[in-house]
């Protein structure tokens, strides 16, 4: 937990003002431009609460504090999704917000933490949820802004859904009295029980990735990888809780926070330290999967290899075996071919045994070869 000293707002407030009217002199006639198309109001939700109750549902942002302003113990939430800096700097006016944390706000793409800035805590979540249809997990960021009476929520994502949340604190009007401490416990239950659901999803995938590697998938390996990935960003997310409920936790008795606000924070933390303990299995499993994944591969390409190799050997031996019968028929079709070719001046020609001569040599010559390619199992 993080306490830092307020920081001026010359950055953000000129976000919020309005142009001075031109003069007589200075008037200019500038050609019309284009109509715009206007851009959906960032509130989502605008309620100020009294005693746990809806009282008012303001038009705007400004008109909820002026609630304030007249009866201090009221409590503003304002829920906005994606809001303009312009937008978030007349809120910062309004609000006292530390503008470093109206800047983080505006930037977005946040780790999750938890700061305090005087009266006013900063808090970044990651919420997460399980798409079944993409077998992925999405993730969302979530800024909240709380003050004594006022709780400002920034999305910049669909999840969480808040305004479950919402409903839930508005049906226990004894819980959202506590104030905006009820709020941060309601947010917190519900993005934690909302990685529950991822839990069982990636369990699920782990399990199919161990069938598909034991089955030869060739795209196992780049969807073991893919979820390991998410497995990562899950863990990057659910980590930072475990430091974050211990800096509330550590400030209950300095704050006074209400002690069954105390239990519920506790038990928000058990289920942190379950899903971390879930979310660090599942990296071990990963872990292991790729390196069994591993081992069948080079088992499975030892195996070709040992194939190919059986396979060269045994074309050796055809090949030994046709060159050992080529010798064989080469020696006898050699003395045919030179007795063949007939010349006067040949001395076995008028030889009256030449031709039992012949055929003896050749026979003679091929059943050497024969033996000897036999005695090297050439045949």
């Amino acid at each position: 937990m993080a306490d830092r000293r307020l920081a001026p707002l010359s950055a953000l407030s000129t976000l919020g003002r309005r142009p001075r009217p031109a003069t007589a002199r200075t008037v200019v006639v500038a050609p019309a431009e284009p109509a715009r198309e206007e851009r959906p109001s960032p509130v989502v939700d605008n309620a100020v609460y009294s005693t746990g109750r809806r009282v008012a549902t303001p038009d705007s942002p400004a008109e909820s504090h002026e609630w304030l302003a007249e009866d201090p113990d009221r409590l503003v939430w304002l829920g906005l999704y994606r809001p303009e800096p312009a937008e978030l700097g007349e809120l910062a006016e309004q609000y006292d917000l530390p503008e470093l944390a109206v800047e983080d706000a505006i930037k977005a793409h946040q780790r999750p933490k938890f700061e305090r800035y005087g009266s006013t805590l900063f808090v970044v979540l990651k919420a997460a949820r399980y798409l079944d249809a993409a077998e992925e997990v999405e993730f969302g960021e979530l800024h909240l802004f709380l003050g004594r009476n006022f709780a400002i929520t920034v999305r910049h994502s669909e999840s969480p859904d808040l305004s479950r949340v919402r409903r839930r604190l508005e049906s226990e009007p004894d819980l959202l009295e506590k104030g905006s401490e009820a709020v941060l416990y309601a947010i917190l239950d519900a993005v934690v029980d909302g990685y529950a659901p991822v839990v069982a999803g990636l369990a699920t995938d782990i399990d199919e990735i161990e069938t598909e590697v034991f089955r030869g998938d060739p795209g196992v390996s780049r969807r073991i990888y893919e979820l390991s990935q998410e497995v990562l960003e899950f863990q990057r997310a659910a980590r930072p809780l475990t430091g974050i409920l211990a800096a509330i936790t550590a400030g209950f008795d300095k704050y006074g926070v209400d002690e069954e606000l105390r239990s519920y924070l506790r038990d928000v933390a058990d289920h942190v330290v379950q899903v971390n303990e879930r979310v660090e299995g599942f990296r071990q499993q990963l872990r292991d999967i790729l390196t069994v994944n591993a081992t069948l591969v080079a088992q499975r390409q030892n195996e070709e290899i040992r194939e190919l190799t059986e396979a060269s050997i045994a074309q050796g031996e055809e090949v030994k075996k046709i060159s050992a019968w080529a010798a064989i028929l080469f020696a006898p079709t050699l003395v045919g071919t030179v007795y063949g070719m007939n010349f006067q001046d040949m001395p076995e020609l008028s030889w009256h045994l030449g031709y039992p001569f012949a055929l003896v040599l050749m026979l003679g010559v091929s059943l050497t070869l024969y033996a000897v390619f036999k005695r090297r199992d050439w045949i």
